[in-house]
């Protein structure tokens, strides 16, 4: 989107409408045009202003922030950041992107401090993020589209190729994206599935939970040494970088660390791409999908020098097409997947060695 992005805030807090626009309005990008004390007036404002984004409080009185969003997407779609606490409101919080919000930023339980503003810069970046999305993209149910066939390379690639592990990284639209791809791989699935999703600290437990009420496979967040098995999904805790080891039977375990700290992710794809190829050498598959950045990048290079797999999401279902964009373009990329064919895509590659 070119120009200045129009924000709209609304949150019931004064002093929050105050300081969340002293914060976006650092970047010379951002404009707030207006701020509602709750859902009612937002709808409102929403119809007169017609903002670029929205930055949403989730409890309110009146209307609060699941009832306004649903009420929005069904009149006109619009890009929402939840601001939210996550210690009260982390249900609530992935109720909202169920409903269609794109990300979350998390507000600090001391709202009266300085601490907030510790939040701007994320905050800002979600915000021009999501003034990228084209309308088309938010909350559309994906409908499955012909799958593009492996190409010969990737055939032969397949063919020498045993995947005993499959990594994938997401970020911006990933809660979303994984509750698409998830639900459709079979109990059967024989080979372990690790993910970082970009997610802030308080929500990573509770959206395991959720995405294993609704998968045939075990979805867990990550705990220290938790053994690799097949069937089971392990989710990155939010804070936490997941990288694998090798005990001295043989089995592979989770490890959970907060280093390395020079990384702009906590979990990063990056450390858990490069701890893949390092346990598993050439018999990774990694899977980089919607988000903004670069995270993933790096470490598809590492698996790819390894001589494992690399798919990227295609641009066409992508919220954001920022982290697969960067793969891709650097030409690291075997296979372009629309979201809804990922799972049919992994399934190809993973049966064709396992057959």
């Amino acid at each position: 989107m070119g120009g200045v992005v129009r924000v709209l805030i609304v949150d019931d807090s004064a002093y929050v409408r105050k300081v969340i626009k002293q914060m976006l309005s650092r970047s010379p990008f951002l404009e707030v045009v207006g701020a509602a004390r709750d859902g009612l007036e937002a709808l409102q404002l929403v119809e007169q202003l017609r903002p670029d984004v929205i930055t949403l409080d989730l409890m309110m009185p009146e209307l609060d922030g699941i009832a306004f969003l649903r009420e929005q997407m069904t009149r006109r779609p619009v890009p929402v950041v939840v601001v939210s606490i996550a210690n009260d409101s982390s249900g609530l919080a992935l109720a909202a992107l169920d409903a269609g919000a794109v990300d979350v930023v998390q507000k600090p339980t001391a709202l009266a401090t300085e601490k907030i503003f510790e939040i701007s810069d994320d905050l800002i970046a979600k915000v021009k993020a999501a003034a990228t999305i084209p309308q088309a993209r938010l909350y559309s149910p994906q409908t499955p589209h012909e799958a593009a066939s492996m190409s010969a390379a990737l055939q032969a690639a397949v063919e020498q190729t045993a995947i005993d592990i499959v990594v994938l990284g997401v970020s911006t639209g990933g809660p979303q994206a994984l509750k698409v791809l998830v639900p459709q791989l079979p109990a059967t699935f024989p080979v372990p599935i690790a993910v970082v999703l970009h997610m802030p600290v308080g929500y990573t437990a509770l959206y395991a939970q959720k995405l294993n009420d609704i998968s045939q496979l075990h979805v867990i967040e990550a705990q220290e040494g938790d053994v690799l098995r097949p069937g089971v999904v392990l989710l990155a805790p939010a804070g936490r970088h997941l990288t694998f080891r090798r005990r001295y039977d043989g089995s592979i375990v989770a490890h959970l660390d907060t280093r390395p700290f020079d990384i702009p992710y906590r979990p990063s794809v990056d450390v858990l791409f490069r701890s893949a190829a390092d346990i598993y050498q050439d018999r990774v598959l990694g899977i980089v999908m919607t988000g903004m950045g670069r995270d993933g990048k790096e470490g598809a290079a590492i698996i790819k020098k390894q001589g494992g797999l690399v798919f990227t999401e295609a641009e066409e279902t992508c919220i954001v097409y920022g982290m697969p964009r960067s793969v891709v373009e650097a030409g690291l990329s075997d296979k372009r997947v629309r979201l809804e064919n990922m799972a049919q895509s992994i399934l190809e590659v993973i049966q064709w060695q396992k057959s």
